[in-house]
């Protein structure tokens, strides 16, 4: 498995957004390694992303070190790194964009669908290298997308105001055309057909702009979990992508013993995806995953039935603990929305919730001791 996860900068005196990504993406890729720290569109954004993990262990000295790094770079520039998956304060966009072709060519595609495009996401990567049973295993996990993205919602502030959501990163990243879940696929002939159509008709610049939230990975031999956004802190990024590894396993099982995968509406889905954006863990979920006719429920029931689901995966692989305490957390304490929505009802000031999701870079030590170096 493998984690890339999105961040904004932020001025450490205005706590506004900071247009100076490519400064910072260069310094921390100095300090993590090649290709372990990139910049996206926005210029008030980085992405760390991790190696190949085995266990979780490894998956959080991995993912705490990335931070530290991209942390380290951020201070470096006068920054903060800020795990939220929007910016609350100050505004990311409109252009300039990061200097790249491929974004240039988006940008003129599609016009002002870049604003705010500072949207921060955690993805997840679980390897299946057969695409066939990876088309499948979508198919498996598509119904469970809005649970995930209740559980992760982390972007209820946007540009210095309440949007009302739990997760407005999820509605900002919704205007894309090509955005959303994804469509049951039923071999990889399909795939590849709804693919090249969706190139075709301009929706996507190319196969990479396929944001579904679940879906095959078009340069690694992964299934990639797209839906959630960044999330506050390391043992929560860790806690999840082990719950994601699970619903991987669990769904090949369910695959290789020939049960197939519900094919629930599109349209369903979206309106699902939706009430989870706004409430996060707080509200009522469709049963979308479950058999028989959809009905709603509190959120964590549909959490605890998958819990039930996986928990064999998890037991097998060690997880099991790891998890239930990340959920366990969650519900004495709430999503990092209801955190953040926390720190301001105690406040009344966003400079504050932003403080709240900077994450702490290492003390101004020698360059072998601040816990990002170079892996060999």
């Amino acid at each position: 498995m493998g984690v890339e996860e999105e961040f904004v900068l932020a001025d450490a005196v205005t706590r506004e957004a900071a247009l100076v990504a490519e400064a910072v993406v260069e310094a921390a890729g100095r300090l993590a390694g090649d290709g372990h720290v990139v910049g996206e569109m926005a210029l008030a954004q980085l992405e760390t992303v991790s190696g190949v993990c085995s266990d979780a262990r490894q998956l959080r000295t991995e993912v705490m070190r990335l931070r530290r790094c991209a942390a380290r770079a951020a201070r470096d520039s006068g920054c903060l790194l800020v795990a939220c998956g929007t910016a609350p304060l100050g505004d990311p966009g409109p252009p300039p964009i990061l200097d790249k072709p491929r974004y240039h060519a988006i940008a003129a595609r599609f016009g002002t669908l870049v604003d705010q495009q500072c949207a921060n996401a955690c993805h997840v990567h679980v390897g299946v290298p057969d695409l066939e049973e990876a088309i499948q295993v979508v198919n498996h996990l598509r119904p469970w997308m809005p649970l995930l993205l209740a559980l992760t919602a982390n972007s209820p502030f946007c540009g210095g105001r309440d949007t009302g959501h739990a997760s407005w990163r999820a509605m900002l990243w919704g205007r894309w055309p090509t955005a959303g879940p994804p469509p049951y696929l039923h071999s990889v002939d399909h795939y590849e057909q709804v693919v090249a159509a969706l190139v075709d008709s301009g929706a996507a610049v190319d196969p990479a702009m396929l944001y579904w939230f679940v879906r095959p990975s078009r340069h690694v031999p992964t299934v990639e979990v797209r839906v959630a956004d960044v999330l506050p802190d390391t043992e929560d990024t860790v806690a999840y992508a082990l719950l994601v590894r699970a619903m991987v396993a669990a769904a090949l099982t369910d695959l290789r013993e020939g049960r197939p995968a519900l094919p629930v509406e599109d349209t369903v889905l979206r309106a699902a995806t939706w009430r989870a954006a706004r409430d996060g863990m707080s509200g009522q979920a469709l049963t979308l995953p479950l058999p028989g006719p959809p009905r709603n429920i509190p959120v964590w029931h549909l959490a605890e039935a998958l819990m039930g689901h996986v928990q064999g995966h998890l037991r097998t692989a060690g997880d099991f603990d790891t998890v239930r305490r990340w959920l366990s957390r969650l519900r004495r304490h709430g999503t990092g929305a209801a955190r953040q929505r926390a720190v301001y009802v105690r406040t009344e000031r966003l400079e504050d919730v932003v403080d709240a999701l900077a994450v702490a870079g290492p003390a101004h030590q020698g360059a072998g001791q601040v816990g990002c170096t170079v892996p060999s």
